[in-house]
């Protein structure tokens, strides 16, 4: 449903109520780019770890096979 004239105005003058009542917005941040992340923790830890969780996969199939 589209707004009468009259509810358009009063919708104005409510908004700029408003504005008057939070103050103005100050202007936007501007946000630096960053270089590249690193990552918290080290390559050889990921690689231990998928070990830990992969690795007793990795035995049974060798014992099964072989």
């Amino acid at each position: 449903m589209a707004q009468t004239p009259q509810q358009r105005q009063a919708n104005m003058r409510f908004a700029k109520a408003q504005e008057k009542k939070m103050g103005k917005p100050e202007a936007p941040v501007v946000v630096k780019p960053r270089g590249p992340q690193k990552s918290p923790i080290s390559k050889g830890w990921i690689v231990l770890l998928a070990f830990m969780l992969c690795g007793g996969l990795l035995f049974e199939l060798l014992r099964m096979f072989f």
